[in-house]
């Protein structure tokens, strides 16, 4: 745990931004594994599986690069690194859970948690970049 008290803003904001990531690529990489098994070369081939696959991947790609974008402005304007661990923590466990809680079958627990621990962090970062644009960074 010391070595997540004691990283910088910068930091905190490249292992979460780096999680994301990597979330991110293996979610692509079951796209095109989901592509292969059906034989299907492009698109979704109207196959289930490789429709929830590719949607799974693209809600992803939706939110991730919002997250980042939010991290790394908060980190320009000097917001402490607890703070980027708790939101860039909770957005990477919402897109996990949201991304493993998926199913064309049905809305799951997981979905829904997924979604909330996405939105909550997304919308605390959106309130803390508008108000630093007018009363400025924090110290310290």
């Amino acid at each position: 745990m010391d070595m997540l008290t004691e990283m910088t803003s910068a930091q905190a904001t490249a292992l979460w931004s780096g999680l994301m990531i990597l979330w991110l690529v293996y979610l692509g990489i079951q796209v095109a594994l989901a592509r292969r098994s059906n034989k299907v070369l492009l698109g979704d081939g109207s196959n289930p599986t490789v429709l929830l696959a590719s949607r799974v991947f693209g809600n992803a790609a939706e939110y991730t690069p919002i997250a980042i974008g939010a991290l790394a402005v908060l980190t320009l304007l000097g917001m402490p690194s607890y703070v980027l661990h708790v939101l860039g923590g909770l957005l990477f466990l919402g897109r996990l859970i949201h991304g493993l809680g998926l199913s064309n079958k049905k809305v799951t627990a997981g979905r829904i948690v997924g979604m909330v621990l996405t939105w909550t962090p997304l919308i605390a970062a959106g309130a803390m970049l508008i108000v630093h644009a007018f009363v400025g960074t924090p110290h310290g």
